[in-house]
């Protein structure tokens, strides 16, 4: 009786395949993984129980296919650097990790920092000046930024994001600033390109990771000073309203992902149209019990639903980033 063959994830196949090369290699191959990555694989590494040996078969056959089919050899390498980069993160997430690719730019020291927890990193940079700072979070992936940014005084948060949105290229003088604040070494020279980071997208990214009152702080200074700039920032941000737009299909595939007391709570403080949109991607049964709770449903605190809001969001995105899903983003043409 032939063995029954699982269909496996992404991660689940990379888990299978490390776990079937051997401890030495595959500590290899987690080295130039990010640290979300190895956490992803890592975990899926200890939870996949009973592979079986036609499982084992079918994902190094997999490999195999896709490494003679994909091999960079007799292909220029900057044009397969970036083919696979936007394959694979879309194009404007490659862009910034292009551009630190194909500069030359080393950027090691920053890289490190993303293995360390907010506090640590705060520790770092905290006496650092602003544009320093700025440049540093937006190395940072946009969850782990906002955790730095919300260990600052509310006076510095604004001025540093407002610094993030306006960042369009990092001159060599500053990565070697830079250098000096991690101690580690960057390569490249004093003709060396830019290197693109932060900007309007990066900053609203941040903010949306931020805390719903924190948020609101940041955005009201940076109105007074900046008023279009912080409307810009503001447009690309994806809020919990924005969830109206996201196509049906996407809309059930995130529901079950969340726990329905969650959504209960998150809907109290929606409009009726973005209730409705939750509702209408429910059971009859489901939707009928979900209107009569929230009917039944007593005051509640606002920051109790702006947090259930927010997680609902986290869960969104990263369903998002894994192309489960598609967000529409609030520039209106955007996908991520």
């Amino acid at each position: 009786m032939a063995e029954e063959v699982r269909k496996l994830s992404g991660t689940e196949k990379a888990a299978v395949f490390l776990r079937s090369i051997g401890e030495a290699d595959a500590a290899a191959i987690l080295k130039h993984m990010s640290p979300k990555e190895v956490q992803k694989v890592g975990q899926a590494m200890a939870t996949l129980q009973n592979v079986t040996r036609e499982e084992v078969k079918t994902v190094l056959g997999s490999f195999v296919s896709t490494v003679e089919q994909e091999t960079g050899l007799g292909i220029g390498s900057h044009d397969y650097v970036r083919n696979m980069l936007v394959g694979a993160l879309g194009e404007d997430r490659a862009g910034s990790l292009l551009d630190r690719i194909l500069s030359g730019s080393n950027t090691n020291g920053l890289e490190q920092l993303k293995w360390m927890d907010a506090r640590g990193i705060y520790e770092v940079i905290r006496l650092e000046h602003p544009q320093i700072i700025a440049i540093v979070c937006s190395f940072l992936d946009a969850d782990q930024a906002a955790e730095v940014l919300s260990l600052f005084p509310d006076r510095d948060q604004s001025n540093i994001v407002l610094r993030i949105a306006t960042l369009d290229g990092v001159q060599p003088a500053a990565l070697s600033e830079l250098n000096e604040i991690l101690e580690k070494q960057f390569s490249g020279n004093a003709g060396a390109q830019t290197t693109t980071v932060g900007g309007l997208k990066t900053a609203a990214d941040i903010l949306n990771f931020v805390d719903t009152t924190v948020e609101a702080s940041i955005m009201e200074k940076i109105k007074e000073s900046e008023p279009d700039l912080g409307q810009n920032i503001e447009d690309l941000m994806f809020v919990f309203d924005n969830l109206i737009d996201i196509d049906d299909r996407s809309m059930q595939t995130l529901m079950r992902e969340i726990q329905t007391d969650q959504l209960q709570l998150a809907l109290k403080g929606a409009e009726d149209n973005l209730k409705d949109k939750f509702l209408n991607n429910m059971s009859q049964r489901a939707a009928e019990m979900m209107r009569d709770d929230l009917e039944a449903m007593g005051p509640v605190r606002l920051s109790d639903v702006e947090a259930a809001q927010k997680t609902i969001l986290a869960t969104a995105r990263s369903l998002a980033e894994k192309g489960d899903i598609m967000l529409g983003g609030g520039a209106g043409d955007d996908f991520v």
